[in-house]
């Protein structure tokens, strides 16, 4: 069977951090791939600071976020994005808007799995039906000083398993929080329920799906020059 040009983007190997420039096995994190497939002048990503500003901030720090924290077999999810970064920079109405949706749609559909296992599902429920940011911040605060309240008790116990939850939970809720004014930090939200409970990495990647539907959409990248870019880089050449 004849490979198709997408298959030149899903062979690229995505890793956690920053990199040299690719070798052979590719090897970059989602947003220096996403430069490369973009024809852009590679450089090294470290912070989303470092993104070309076509990039949008919150898109590129959500993204950098959950490449870093995922799981090699988990990462590679994140190919599907390489071609929908580069252009996706909006006013900063819209950027807001974007920030606003990672932290609540992250306290909504990520951290409920967490609280339910640690025993809170009242407190699951509250966040699930969070629909504006006050609410879902005041839910977040909420599992925040419960969790770590109800943590140190458990270590009274020497119940350690409920206390690991439990402390998960009051890190994770703490995430959660800052996630509005922080986009990476609701990748923190995945990175930290993850652990925990099962079907996290597919959620996330949804919302980062979701969030780019949010304002300009990046510009159509042909996929057979994308696809050239990247092998001309794999190869070691002149991108």
């Amino acid at each position: 069977m004849t490979a198709g040009p997408f298959d030149h983007i899903l062979n690229w190997r995505l890793l956690a951090g920053s990199h040299a420039f690719p070798g052979p096995d590719g090897g970059t994190c989602i947003n220096e791939a996403a430069i490369v497939a973009a024809g852009l002048p590679y450089k090294a990503i470290t912070a989303t600071e470092d993104c070309p500003p076509c990039f949008s901030r919150p898109l590129a720090a959500y993204a950098l976020g959950l490449n870093d924290a995922m799981p090699d077999a988990e990462r590679p999810r994140l190919m599907a994005f390489v071609l929908r970064l580069s252009g996706s920079a909006d006013s900063e109405a819209v950027e807001a808007e974007r920030t606003e949706f990672l932290a609540l749609e992250s306290v909504r559909r990520i951290l409920p799995a967490l609280l339910d296992l640690a025993g809170l599902p009242a407190l699951a429920a509250r966040c699930e039906i969070a629909t504006v940011a006050a609410d879902a911040m005041a839910a977040a605060r909420t599992a925040e000083s419960q969790g770590a309240v109800l943590a140190q008790a458990a270590s009274h116990r020497r119940a350690w398993l409920q206390g690991a939850r439990l402390a998960a939970v009051s890190r994770t809720a703490t995430a959660a929080a800052k996630a509005f004014d922080d986009p990476r930090c609701a990748a923190e939200v995945a990175e930290g329920a993850a652990p925990f409970a099962g079907g996290i990495w597919p959620i996330a990647v949804a919302i980062l799906d979701e969030a780019l539907a949010i304002g300009r959409r990046a510009p159509e990248i042909d996929l057979v020059q994308a696809g050239r870019r990247l092998d001309a880089a794999r190869a070691g050449a002149t991108v």
